[in-house]
């Protein structure tokens, strides 16, 4: 898709986005996705509460608001206003902008995934067999040194 100004001056962020990308030959849609942005404000609503492992109680009980309220930011039924997105962004520690548009970092989860600790677990077993095995063969050196 090109884009045709009027003026060689852009008329916004976005719009110079689209005019570098066209200047250097990409496509401008796989500038504009990202997986984040698949989804609706309602839906990164969800999960960033979700990676901060609160219900919809308690967020709207820190953010001040009913419980209804969130509800519907979360089914997309209605949008926060500025003041109360910002809010909501400092509670869930994302950015406004990743709620809004899915850009930026995605919440991340403290926790390891269950996956991850199986994966750990394994690898601390190899790490202490490799341990003994090199505190075994650290007794044995010692051993022979101490025999001449």
């Amino acid at each position: 898709m090109t884009h045709i100004f009027k003026s060689n001056v852009p008329s916004s962020a976005e719009d110079t986005v689209y005019v570098t990308a066209e200047r250097a030959g990409i496509d401008e849609s796989s500038i504009m996705s990202t997986s984040s942005s698949d989804y609706t404000l309602g839906e990164r609503i969800c999960k960033a509460r979700d990676v901060c492992n609160l219900s919809t109680a308690q967020l709207a009980r820190r953010l001040g608001i009913k419980t209804s309220t969130l509800q519907s930011w979360e089914s997309d039924r209605s949008e926060p206003r500025s003041n109360k997105l910002v809010l909501l962004a400092g509670v869930l520690n994302v950015s406004p902008t990743w709620l809004l548009v899915g850009r930026g970092t995605p919440p991340m989860s403290d926790e390891p995934i269950g996956t991850d600790l199986d994966g750990m677990r394994m690898t601390l077993s190899r790490i202490r067999q490799q341990a003994q095995a090199l505190a075994d063969e650290i007794a044995i050196l010692q051993e022979r040194l101490a025999g001449d």
